[in-house]
């Protein structure tokens, strides 16, 4: 009886999952908070777990999450009926206008941000690795070009007989010009689709070894329809692009040079 009296005027605290994870607890065990490690302090009952957000700067912080009541909380740390930082909910953005003006104009030391500000400020280091990810992806993307280009001309080239060879059945210059790069397309094709195949298991396999180790719904790699549509449509583009190339320096040729004579 004692036991469950004391258990009902137990104070209920939330953790996140992560904390949940690593200290091995469940929603009813019983835990000690206090400010320093070593020291009494105050018995509470876990209410709930919180699953983490899929949010990037949580990831670099690398926290515990532990949510108290706010007398609680003022009693623990011995702070007063002092704040740091706090957040008010507004309704338009007419009214976080005013808000905003008024907590300005409150007292002097106090300055209000709007939400999405803050989230820029905090996520300036993820916009410079994504600058920095754009910019590798350029160079990738016209070094593969460049790539490319040399593979199809080889490739053309080793047909010069063949090549040689309907030209003096009588096939035009754009019939074969066409069948090449009609070849060229489809193989760029065929290779987008295979690439897309690869970065799809790659994307699952990054995300599920991050997610678990950072505990956090997370998504570090996606393959978006977007990205699919982007990448078949610059393959094609570069493939038609050097099969065009290509096969315009093979077929202005004359048959004969072609042939070695």
């Amino acid at each position: 009886m004692v036991a469950l009296l004391l258990a009902l005027q137990l104070r209920t605290i939330t953790i996140d999952q992560r904390l949940a994870t690593d200290a091995h607890l469940r929603v009813g065990d019983t835990a000690v908070i206090s400010a320093t490690t070593g020291t009494d302090g105050d018995s509470v009952t876990i209410a709930a777990i919180v699953g983490r957000r899929a949010d990037p700067s949580e990831i670099a912080r690398s926290e515990y999450r532990v949510h108290l009541h706010l007398d609680q909380f003022q009693r623990l740390i011995g702070y007063g009926d002092r704040v740091d930082r706090f957040a008010v909910s507004t309704r338009g953005d007419a009214a976080a206008d005013s808000a905003v003006r008024a907590i300005n104009a409150a007292a002097f030391g106090f300055r209000a941000y709007r939400s999405h500000e803050i989230a820029v400020e905090t996520s300036e280091t993820f916009a410079v690795v994504s600058r920095f990810h754009r910019a590798i992806g350029v160079i990738t993307i016209v070094a593969s070009a460049v790539f490319l280009l040399c593979i199809l001309l080889l490739k053309v080239d080793e047909r010069r007989r063949d090549v040689a060879a309907l030209r003096l059945l009588g096939i035009s210059r754009r019939s074969v010009m066409l069948s090449v790069v009609l070849e060229a397309a489809l193989v760029s094709v065929i290779g987008s689709g295979v690439g897309v195949g690869i970065g799809w298991v790659t994307s699952l396999a990054v995300n599920w070894h991050y997610q678990a180790r950072y505990q956090t719904p997370l998504r570090f790699a996606l393959v978006t329809g977007d990205i699919v549509l982007f990448a078949v449509s610059l393959s094609l583009v570069l493939g038609i692009v050097a099969g065009a190339l290509a096969a315009r320096r093979l077929v202005r040729t004359h048959p004969l040079v072609l042939l070695g004579r």
